[in-house]
């Protein structure tokens, strides 16, 4: 909501470059894409290694009481 209120004002306020950067949205969004693909992909693997790591404590803790 904040962007398309953002984008409301800069449409007041220089409606041309409101409308480049309208048209600009979707490739910018398509050459970021892979990025964020990376950071999901390296996210995971950091949360296995996490796991690993911890795993012996969490096994030498013992069962949770809940």
């Amino acid at each position: 909501m904040a962007k398309f209120l953002l984008w409301c004002i800069l449409l007041v306020l220089c409606w041309p470059l409101a409308l480049l950067a309208l048209v600009l949205y979707p490739f910018v969004w398509l050459v970021l894409l892979p990025f964020r693909i990376v950071g999901i992909a390296v996210g995971g693997v950091l949360a296995l290694l996490t796991g690993i790591i911890f795993l012996p404590a969490r096994i030498l803790r013992g069962p949770a009481h809940v």
